[in-house]
Formats: structure tokens, C-alpha cells, sequence
């Protein structure tokens, strides 16, 4: 997201990226009259807790370092070079770059990634809320993970999988070894605590 800053929006965001699957969202937010960049609880419905928001501190940084991570980044763009959303094979590492309400997206990130996608639309407005422009990418990029197969087996390390297993497992205890900066118990085949 780049300067997404409606709190509605930025938490019917990442709720999205939860249904769908998605573990990380990156953010780009310049500080506007003192405020942050933050969500609506009852809008994001607890999906914030198991989507992790990384905060870039410009969009360069943030387009970056999602490429460094072998992903193509697809911006959300009115433009001549701009394909149909359905046109790209989601089943590769992709992300998607959502702007700003009123602007899109800068000419610098325009100019960064990979390419530029457009929802086609036949009525008189040619553009939808953020949220769900968001939520209809994502959502095709998930049919077509699920065709694929993508989701029948775990495609994180066994790590990543441990981690997640254990705070979605046991979020009351996330914070106990948080604050104590321990690491998490290992889980064995059925997600249980095993006990040292």
C-alpha cells in the first residue's frame, strides 16, 4: 500500500489479504497532521493479528525490498502499458501495489515495479474504492493459487509454520514469550506443546 491512509480501508485491506491467505502486507504512509498510519479493529475483525504490516519509510525502500524477495510487483494503474488483473499468473510470487485513494500511486512507484494491472469496468466511473479493488485482485489471484493447488500443502518453511502454528494456536500466550523475548515452545505433529 502506498499512502492508503483511511483506517477503514487500510484494515479492509488486510483482512482481505487474510481470507485470501496472504502473510505479509508492506506500507508506505507519509505522516499526515501527526497521524499514523492505523486500523479499525472492528473493520480488520482481528485479521491484523496474523498478517504481518511492515512499514517502509519510502516506496522506493518498499517496492525493493519485496523485489529482493523474487517477487514481481504489479501496481493497480491506469496506463498504456496497463493488462487486464486477470491477464497475470498469480501462481508466481506476486504482489500487488494499491495507492492512495484519490491519486493511485506515485510516479516513482508507477515507475519501480514490475507492471501495471487495471480492473476493466463497463459503467460511466472508471474506478472503485481501494478496499475493494484490493479484494477483487486478490481474490482472482487466489482462485487462481487453488486451481493450481497451491493451497494443499504448506508452502512456508517448517519454521514459519511453527511460528504461525503456535500464535494462531495459542494467542494467549503469544505475549508471555514476547514480552520475555523467548522463543516459542516446539509443537509436535497435531500442534500440541511438547513439554522439555
Amino acid at each position: 500500500m502506498e499512502d492508503v491512509h483511511k483506517p477503514h480501508n487500510i484494515s479492509a485491506i488486510i483482512r482481505t489479504c487474510d481470507a485470501v491467505g496472504v502473510l505479509d502486507v508492506h506500507a508506505m504512509n507519509q505522516v499526515v497532521d501527526g497521524e499514523e498510519l492505523t486500523t479499525y479493529a472492528q473493520v480488520a475483525q482481528g485479521s491484523e493479528k496474523w498478517v504481518n504490516l511492515y512499514r517502509h519509510p519510502d516506496i522506493s525502500t518498499a517496492i525493493q525490498s519485496v523485489q529482493q524477495q523474487n517477487f514481481k510487483v504489479y501496481a493497480a494503474h491506469l496506463s498504456d502499458r496497463a493488462v487486464d488483473y486477470r491477464e497475470i499468473d498469480y501462481t508466481q510470487p506476486t504482489a500487488i501495489l494499491m495507492g492512495a485513494e484519490r491519486w493511485g500511486v506515485s510516479n516513482t512507484a508507477a515507475e519501480l515495479v514490475d507492471g501495471h494491472i487495471i480492473i476493466p469496468m463497463l459503467g460511466m466511473v472508471q474506478s472503485l474504492n481501494v478496499s475493494v479493488a484490493a479484494a477483487v485482485i486478490l481474490f482472482e489471484a487466489q482462485r487462481q493459487r487453488l486451481q493450481a493447488g497451491l493451497y494443499n500443502q504448506p508452502r512456508l518453511t517448517p519454521e514459519l509454520y511453527q511460528q504461525k502454528v503456535f500464535e494462531w494456536g495459542y494467542p494467549e500466550l503469544v505475549d508471555h514469550y514476547r514480552d520475555r523475548q523467548l522463543p516459542y515452545p516446539p509443537l509436535d505433529a497435531e500442534g500440541q506443546i511438547i513439554k522439555a
